[in-house]
């Protein structure tokens, strides 16, 4: 029966191009050797290799899907047009010419991927506050060194944007901060030979700024003939915070009171996000739906830095576990 390609890439037998091509980003970043030390990963990569070569080139695939993998290498010529599955769009009917003309890994990693391979995949430990960067000595704590590989022919071509997240407090979003983050990258000197630099970049987290907000330092991948770097692409994460959570601009603030306290009123003793003490009177009857809101002490609005969302107060309300036979005729007099 030989090897089951579909089975290899983890898809189904009407998959499209696009599912091929997720598939097999995804497992040639778990199985590429250079990411993988396990003795297993170099002949698990070339298999992923050759299961999309044959199934995202139409001929090859009509062969293989009515002949197998013995067939497909015996040279069994394709089927005509009308026999491809409904997904592949043959260029012509075969014939008794046709050869099996397997493409190499690397080639088809090169064509993917432009030629690189980078650190840790999407999804790995993000960047920490403060000094720290892309290079694996102990001053960055770790992180991504982008690689980039050699492209042949005239024209270059952009290699893809390198993106990592960047972790910011919420008070870093609030105030503004200055973030310095240190790489080791490669430039070719005048030779073309390749050569590691270090540089440090700094960011400058503006006041108001969103979970998502793309930082982009142009061309700051590796360099490599025929390609143009990549861009270090940084994405603000946000941390969550013990007494605040973020709405849009807005910011809620949950407060516990007693029954009592939801009744009669209370005062509000809370510390903003930079650090200045406020007062809040509460006099309205507080219902578990009630919202205290104080205008202008959100957070700040990126495009009208004058202005700012509004604080949210909600409330936990503390009931009693239990009342004696007075309590609850006292209650019941003086809400009667």
């Amino acid at each position: 029966m030989g090897v089951d390609y579909y089975k290899v890439l983890g898809v189904g037998r009407g998959a499209t191009d696009d599912e091929l091509k997720k598939a097999y980003r995804r497992l040639v970043m778990k199985y590429h050797p250079d990411k993988n030390p396990s003795p297993q990963a170099d002949s698990l990569f070339k298999q992923v290799s050759e299961a999309y070569d044959v199934l995202s080139d139409p001929q090859k695939r009509a062969v293989y899907d009515q002949y197998g993998e013995d067939g497909l290498k015996a040279g069994v010529p394709p089927p005509s047009a009308s026999a491809a599955p409904p997904h592949v769009h043959p260029h012509g009917h075969g014939g008794p010419g046709f050869r099996f003309s397997p493409r190499s890994a690397d080639e088809i990693f090169r064509e993917m991927f432009g030629g690189s391979f980078y650190g840790p995949a999407p999804g790995g430990p993000a960047p920490s506050p403060g000094f720290q960067g892309f290079g694996a000595s102990a001053a960055s704590g770790g992180g991504i060194s982008p690689r980039s590989g050699e492209t042949s022919g005239a024209s270059a071509r952009k290699s893809p944007a390198i993106e990592r997240q960047l972790a910011c407090s919420l008070e870093d979003l609030h105030k503004g901060a200055t973030k310095k983050m240190k790489i080791s990258r490669d430039v070719l000197d005048s030779s073309g030979k390749p050569t590691s630099v270090e540089e440090i970049l700094t960011i400058d987290i503006k006041p108001g700024w969103k979970k998502g907000t793309k930082i982009t330092f142009p061309e700051k991948g590796n360099e490599t003939r025929n390609v143009i770097p990549s861009d270090l692409v940084f994405i603000i994460e946000e941390r969550a915070h013990p007494k605040f959570k973020r709405d849009g601009n807005d910011l809620v603030y949950t407060h516990k009171i007693s029954l009592v306290e939801a009744l009669t009123g209370c005062v509000i003793q809370l510390t903003t996000l930079d650090g200045r003490s406020l007062a809040i009177p509460v006099k309205s009857v507080v219902s578990p739906t009630y919202e205290e809101v104080v205008q202008g002490e959100g957070m700040p609005i990126t495009k009208e830095p004058s202005k700012k969302g509004n604080l949210r107060i909600k409330f936990q309300i503390k009931f009693p576990t239990n009342l004696t036979a007075d309590q609850k005729a006292g209650v019941q007099q003086l809400l009667s």
